[in-house]
Formats: C-alpha cells, structure tokens, sequence
C-alpha cells in the first residue's frame, strides 16, 4: 500500500488543489502585506507615521507587484511554458479520464463515490489512499493514477541551466521591485533621494540576491549536475545533496561574495569620504548573517521541491521572494534599520 509520505505527495499534487493553491496566492499576498502594512505604521511615533505609511507602503506595493508578475516574466525569458493551471480545464481533463477509466472498469460503491468527487473537487488524503489501494493491481489502474494525479518529473541535467535561469529570475524581480518602491516611497516621503540610503538598498539587494537567492541556487543547481553525472535517481538522495550544495555555495558563500561586492565595489559609490573608514573594518561589519536570514532559506527547500519536480510548493515562491524583497526595499542593515 502507498506509504503516508507518498499519499500526502501525492494530495498536495492533486493539479486541482494547485490550481487553487495558485489562484489564491495573491489574495494572501496582498492581504499579508496590507495587514503588515499597518501593523508598522501602527507601532511607528505619531510624528513618523505619514512618512511610515509612505514608504512601507512603496516598498510593499513594488514587492508585491513584481513577485505576482515574476513567475510568468521568468518563463518567458528562458522560453518556458507558463504554468496556467486553469481550473475550468482541469476538471475537464478529470473528467474525461474518470469517464474513460470507469467505461472500461468496475469499481465498487466506496470508489465509485471517490471518483465521481475526483472529476471536481479536491480529494482527501484517505480517498487517495483508498484509490491507490484499488488501482495498484491493474496497469490501466496505475496509468489511470498517474494520468490524474502526475508523478513529480525530476530535473534532469538539460534542463538543470534553464531552470536555475528560471527560478534566479523569479527572485531577482521582487528584490528588484523592492528596491525601486523604497527609492519611490523616499522622495514622496521627504522629496529627495538620500545617496546613503540608497547605498543600503543596493547593498542589502546585492546581500539578498547573493546570498539568500542566486548563490542558493547555483549551489543547489552544482549538487544536482553531479547527481546526474553519477547516475543518482533516488529522490531523497537528490535531494539532500541539493541541500548540502545550498549550505556550501549560499549560505557560507553567499553572504561572503555578497559583503565582499558590498564594500569593494558598492561602497565606493555611494559612501564618499566615509568609506577610507569602512576599509578598515571586518568583511562582515555591515551585515552579518542571522535568524531571519536562515528563515529566509525556506525558499531554497522550495527550490530543491521545485528541481525535484513537486509542483504545489511553487505558486508559494513569490511570497517567499517578495520577504527579500521587502527588506532590500527598506535597506536593511544589522541593527541599523528596524525591519
């Protein structure tokens, strides 16, 4: 009988469940950063609140905006099919293949119930489970669950580039966006653009992108290659070793690279007379890694589900982008900025 791991897999892939998984992300987006939005005008001086309100607001509003339009900018730039999950479609696919299966199989009662739900509605664990069960002893049983349900398609290596490219996108946009609503929310707000505050966007972009974005997935992307080349088809394997390639190229990496491009390169620009000061201290001064960091490499156990081939964990991506975003918008530094 299928294992309880593989059944919750296979529920959370139902196409259906992701459909709507997909269509009401961005009503969560917007309504997490709405009420986000007041919370920190809520808790700002009565004297900073208009200022408050102006820039949050910005930075949220970008954010928000290019990880919602990230997904399908991404695919079209690597030349991927957009991913529509049109839920209209979907039940129509159900339910020419539970017609189809039912015309040439008897089923008892109990399924035939489960069946009739599968065409338009999302199922439950236990029904997944019962159907599995029923459909295991015959092929066109098996091809039947796999034609409703897909198996998750691993990555393999010529696609690995292509989808590393894909998802890198997919993050830089909402840092990007970020970035751009808090240089907007600053001169409706005060009416200039401040070169020091706009030197910590940059830098706190750079430091999001390197190390809780990009760097994650080279590294994840780098594992995966060598899986392939050796011949590694075991999903667990897979993944684990994507997860070691994170640790080893993002997040010991990336904050490193991203420091280093800080004040190299990025400093100089913006920082003037102050940064003969700043040459002189630690690589990671500025910005340090912490907690919140680590949290943020949620988005890379996303990235490992999504090169492994689940497909519910990805409509998540632009909330879990668009943190990043958020605090590249506000120019975060270690206990410089209250986030």
């Amino acid at each position: 009988m299928i294992s309880s791991i593989k059944a919750t897999g296979k529920y959370l892939d139902q196409p259906l469940l992701v459909a709507k998984f997909k269509k009401n992300v961005p009503k969560v987006f917007i309504g997490g950063a709405m009420l986000f939005d007041a919370y920190q005008v809520d808790k700002t001086p009565v004297d900073k609140k208009r200022e408050t309100a102006i820039n949050t607001t910005a930075v949220l509003s970008a954010t928000v905006a290019s990880a919602l339009a990230a997904p399908k900018i991404a695919a079209k730039i690597v030349g991927k099919e957009y991913d529509k999950y049109c839920i209209k479609e979907i039940k129509s696919k159900n339910t020419k293949l539970v017609n189809e299966f039912l015309s040439k199989e008897k089923v008892s009662d109990k399924v035939n119930v489960i069946l009739a739900k599968a065409k338009d509605k999302v199922l439950s664990l236990k029904e997944i489970k019962i159907l599995d069960k029923t459909m295991k002893d015959s092929n066109d049983g098996k091809k039947f669950m796999k034609d409703l349900i897909p198996e998750p398609e691993n990555v393999t290596s010529k696609d690995i580039r292509k989808e590393i490219g894909r998802l890198s996108i997919l993050g830089f946009i909402p840092v990007a966006g970020g970035v751009a609503g808090g240089i907007a929310g600053e001169k409706l707000s005060e009416g200039k653009i401040s070169k020091e505050k706009m030197g910590n966007r940059v830098k706190e972009g750079t430091y999001q992108y390197l190390a809780n974005i990009f760097m994650c997935n080279i590294g994840a992307g780098l594992a995966l290659a060598g899986l392939e080349k050796a011949n590694i088809k075991s999903k667990s394997a897979r993944a684990l070793g994507m997860v070691g390639g994170i640790i080893a190229t993002g997040i010991v990496g990336g904050s490193t690279i991203a420091n280093y491009i800080g004040k190299k390169f990025i400093n100089p620009i913006f920082d003037g007379k102050q940064n003969k000061n700043r040459k002189k201290e630690g690589l990671n001064s500025e910005r340090k890694p912490e907690v919140i960091d680590i949290c943020l490499h949620t988005d890379d156990i996303a990235t490992v589900a999504v090169m492994s081939g689940l497909k519910w964990i990805e409509p998540a991506l632009p909330i879990l982008y668009g943190v990043s975003g958020y605090r590249a918008g506000i120019g975060y530094r270690n206990g410089k900025k209250e986030v």
